[in-house]
Order: C-alpha cells, then sequence, then structure tokens
C-alpha cells in the first residue's frame, strides 16, 4: 500500500499562469498526478519545458473548435495503461474537455465541463455533455474499472458550496437542473471526495471573480471536485482545497488515496 496524490487544476490559461511561476509551483507541491483545465493551448504552442515537464508525462488535448479555447491535460509522474482524449462523441469531443487515463487501480477522467453562459445559451449543450459524461463513468464501472473522475464541474452542488445561495438561483452554475445531475451523479454512487470527509465545513471554495476582488473577500463557488466510484471510498485518505495557490481564479483541489 503506498499513497498517491491527485491535483486538479482550472489554470485559466497555461501560458498566462508559466509566466507566473507554474513550473516551480509544480516541483515544490510534486503531485504524482496533475489534472488541468482550461489549458488554451496545444503542446505545440507550448515552450519545451512546458510542454513536458521534468519527471512527468505530459498529454495535452486542446480545442479543435477555437484556438486558444477551453482544453485539459495530464501530468502523471507513472505513465498511464493508456490515454484517450474525449469522450469518444464528436459533438462532445471537439473543445479537448476530456483526458481519461487507465491506471492498473483505476481509471482518471480529467474534465472540463461546459459553462452554462451568462444568457444561458449553452445550458442544454451543458446537460448533454453532463449526461454523455455519467454514461462514460458509468461504462467504465461496468467493466469493473474502479473510476475518479475531477475537474472544474463548473456547479456548485448545494448551498454551502457558495457564498450566496440565494442571490444565485438563477444562475448558471447552481440552477436547480445542473445541481440535479449531480444529484444523479451521487445517486449512482460516486463519492464527493472533499464533502466525504468534510460534510458541514462552509466556506470552502475553489473559484472566485477575479474584476469584484471576490477572493481577498471569500466570496466564492466550489466548482472544483474529486468524485470516486463507491468501491474506492475506502482508499480515501485526504481530500483538501489549496486555497493558498495564486495564479488563476480557481485554485487547486487535491485527493490523497491509499492504493
Amino acid at each position: 500500500m503506498t499513497d498517491i496524490t491527485l491535483l486538479s487544476w482550472n489554470v485559466n490559461g497555461i501560458r498566462a499562469i508559466h509566466k507566473k511561476g507554474f513550473l516551480t509551483w509544480l516541483t515544490e507541491a510534486a503531485p504524482d498526478i496533475l489534472c488541468l483545465q482550461e489549458s488554451r493551448a496545444e503542446e505545440p504552442q507550448l515552450p519545451a519545458e512546458l510542454a513536458h515537464p521534468a519527471g512527468y508525462h505530459a498529454f495535452w488535448n486542446g480545442s479543435k473548435r477555437k484556438k486558444g479555447y477551453s482544453g485539459t491535460a495530464l501530468l502523471t509522474r507513472e505513465k498511464p495503461l493508456s490515454v484517450q482524449f474525449g469522450l469518444g462523441i464528436e459533438e462532445f469531443d471537439q473543445e479537448g474537455r476530456t483526458v481519461i487515463a487507465e491506471y492498473p487501480g483505476f481509471t482518471l477522467l480529467n474534465c472540463y465541463f461546459p459553462n452554462g453562459g451568462r444568457d444561458h445559451k449553452r445550458v442544454p449543450f451543458k446537460l448533454a455533455f453532463y449526461d454523455a459524461f455519467l454514461s462514460k463513468c458509468e461504462w467504465l464501472r461496468a467493466q469493473g474499472r474502479p473510476v475518479i473522475f475531477c475537474g472544474d464541474v463548473n456547479t456548485a452542488h448545494n448551498e454551502i458550496d457558495l457564498a450566496r445561495p440565494k442571490s444565485n438561483q438563477k444562475t448558471t452554475g447552481f440552477l436547480p437542473e445542473e445541481r440535479a445531475w449531480m444529484d444523479q451523479a451521487v445517486e449512482a454512487g460516486y463519492v464527493d471526495t472533499f464533502r466525504h470527509l468534510y460534510p458541514d465545513l462552509a466556506e470552502q471554495y475553489t473559484w472566485w471573480s477575479v474584476p469584484t476582488k471576490a477572493r481577498e473577500r471569500n466570496i466564492g463557488w466550489r466548482l472544483d471536485y474529486f468524485f470516486v466510484s463507491p468501491d474506492l471510498t475506502h482508499r480515501i485518505a485526504d481530500a483538501f482545497i489549496l486555497t493558498g495557490v495564486m495564479g488563476s481564479d480557481h485554485c487547486p483541489v487535491g485527493l490523497t488515496l491509499n492504493i
């Protein structure tokens, strides 16, 4: 048995955060696996030291639909048995939102879930993406694979997960239909690892509005998660939020598993 540490971070542009000391932070944090969202870049656009950081296997999934938009990446010390970009559904795979990696003890899905948009125009796409994603997780479980999924889910699940729930009932990211999908995932057995350990711990957020300087006042939302299938619940050693890590409008979240 050994502990492995997984981190997930919406970096809001990997090239921008690189200039703010990302590689120094990576060396100091030294996760076994790092999942990135909103990378906003394809591998050829990155300097070599960023595209392939020392000590890590790197897999970059950029947006095909629009350059400098969306995107995910996986940095991992142990080379996965296999890596898949996307869910295998063209409609949902054009924006580089998913990296799926198979390891000996689990399958990891790193995902940057869609934003519904201020005008809610993308809410139907977001909900359809949610359903396709959960179907993929369930298919993997049906193959006997323990599943971990993480990333910027772009929804705060319950009132405890955002600072101002009453005034955001009609805001994407806290709409009833978005939250209902998270209920569905939990009902299917997936465990929100942070809430599993800290069910009543309030004022724990992972995203803050930059223009309103919300981070200084901790007026935030918990949008970033690690979920595990039930067969991994007993292996959760720790789950945490690294609020002190700056550089993006999100902060990293983490999971320590005993494997």
